[in-house]
């Protein structure tokens, strides 16, 4: 059913990365004092910009996935699997972020020297979400134990 408790736990992770989607992640400050902007789907200063597509596609299959397990509430066993791929697409966004952020010098900024990292609170949105996934697939497999050992009564 969707008044369920994992439905607000998936709907909370949703909106999270729905958050880090459209929010700075981080900000790089170079030598030259130009500012540059890690968002979702570019590092891009005003003169310069790179696509970040794979980390943005990860980010957005991470907001439509825990809403479109909302509405599989049939099927709870098919939520547990849907809540492992969403944690595998967090694991991946985590890891693009965290590549970004620390090779970020490298090629991203034109081998520019960067003076100052500042990590933006969108970062840590996807590791909030991974324990609203955890604890939605919880309470689905809950669910599932429960549904199982009403069965074997009967």
């Amino acid at each position: 059913m969707i008044q369920r408790i994992q439905t607000l736990y998936l709907l909370v992770a949703a909106a999270l990365m729905t958050v880090a989607l459209f929010v700075p992640i981080a900000t790089f400050t170079t030598a030259s004092g130009e500012i540059f902007t890690l968002e979702a789907y570019a590092l891009s200063s005003a003169n310069a910009s790179q696509s970040t597509l794979w980390m943005g596609i990860l980010m957005t299959l991470s907001v439509a996935l825990p809403l479109v397990t909302i509405f599989l509430f049939k099927n709870r066993m098919l939520q547990v699997r849907l809540c492992a791929v969403e944690f595998v697409l967090l694991l991946g966004s985590i890891a693009f972020m965290a590549i970004y952020f620390w090779l970020s010098g490298a090629n991203a900024l034109a081998d520019a020297e960067v003076l100052h990292r500042h990590i933006g609170w969108a970062a840590i949105m996807p590791i909030v979400a991974i324990v609203f996934t955890l604890m939605a697939a919880r309470a689905t497999f809950k669910d599932e134990m429960l549904v199982r050992s009403l069965d074997r009564i009967r």
